[in-house]
């Protein structure tokens, strides 16, 4: 246990480590955040004091080797436009957007494992045929369009939902969330719903392929013929192999839904970190978008690894030495 937790850290080091070089070349090297922070009147000095006062003088292999430099006592820059901290102003943001991506993933997992299930116990049914026409819907669909028809349907024409913003928050261990107030569910539901249509579109697809494989086996079999009750058969002999792939693709896809809910953040207002992206890379906030981008890398480095420890308690089969016993 150890010397593999040691070996995924040395390879996480190397991960981060080739990630921040191509993610500050290709952010540092690209436009010039002067044209948009500095006024076009601005005379000559200005313009010259303002390039200093950012460090945009210096050669790019220098701002690199600085940027290393404070990273490693936790600083990631600061940003061009709000003048703080860029990781204070992305952790700020944080709450909202793992909160929409955990109750997306909740809304995901609780809808697409039973209709999966069922898709694969009725294969030949028309209600498995329909839940599967329905997935492609979920596959197919452009994630923005989904998210103006929620607002057309729900908040304008029936006015049963807010149309954007996150809504009332309270403080949860001195982080804000909308959760636990009424009006902040009501906030959350269109929005989480957008953001997972499309990951239950695939749970769905993983179930129902995960169920018309573990049905035909042999353990499945000897337990109906033991009398076993289709209940039990399904949710204790049936369920926990199910799981398995669905737990490996749903950790990858719930790093996928932090780093990549910039659409549905930006169509209903949601105040999150995809949000904030938008907005610093369209003002040139490099020192904003660098540390984005590094730590998405770091929370999908820790969702591989947590992937993997859950994988082996599921399978006590697959060790973590990779071998199979």
């Amino acid at each position: 246990m150890l010397a593999y937790l040691i070996r995924r850290l040395f390879q996480a080091a190397i991960t981060i480590v080739v990630m921040a070089v191509l993610v500050f070349v290709g952010i540092y090297a690209i436009g010039n955040p002067i044209d948009v922070l500095i006024s076009p009147e601005a005379d000559p000095a200005e313009i010259e004091a303002a390039i200093r006062r950012l460090g945009l003088d210096q050669p790019l292999w220098r701002q690199f080797l600085l940027f290393v430099g404070n990273a490693l006592r936790g600083d990631l820059g600061t940003s061009f436009v709000h003048n703080e901290p860029a990781l204070r102003i992305i952790v700020e943001r944080m709450p909202a957007t793992l909160e929409l991506a955990v109750a997306a993933m909740l809304i995901a997992v609780f809808l697409g494992i039973p209709l999966g299930m069922i898709a694969g116990l009725r294969h030949d049914r028309a209600s498995g045929r329909g839940i599967m026409a329905a997935s492609i819907l979920g596959f197919s669909l452009p994630n923005f369009w989904q998210g103006m028809m929620l607002i057309m349907l729900f908040a304008v024409w029936a006015g049963w939902l807010p149309s954007g913003g996150r809504g009332d928050t309270v403080p949860l261990f001195g982080v804000p969330v909308s959760f636990l107030t009424l009006n902040g569910l009501q906030h959350i539901i269109l929005p989480a719903i957008n953001l997972a249509l499309f990951k239950t579109a695939l749970v769905i697809r993983l179930s129902r392929a995960g169920t018309r494989e573990v049905m035909l086996q042999d353990y499945v079999k000897f337990a109906r013929a033991k009398g076993l009750s289709e209940t039990r058969v399904v949710l204790v002999h049936m369920l926990k192999n199910i799981l398995i792939p669905v737990v490996t693709v749903l950790g990858l896809e719930f790093g996928s839904v932090i780093a990549f809910a910039v659409v549905t953040e930006t169509v209903f207002a949601w105040p999150g970190m995809g949000k904030l992206l938008i907005d610093s890379i369209l003002n040139l906030d490099r020192p904003v978008v660098v540390a984005y981008l590094m730590l998405i890398v770091f929370v999908f480095i820790l969702i591989n690894l947590v992937v993997d420890l859950v994988y082996s308690l599921l399978d006590p089969r697959v060790r973590l030495s990779g071998r199979v016993e």
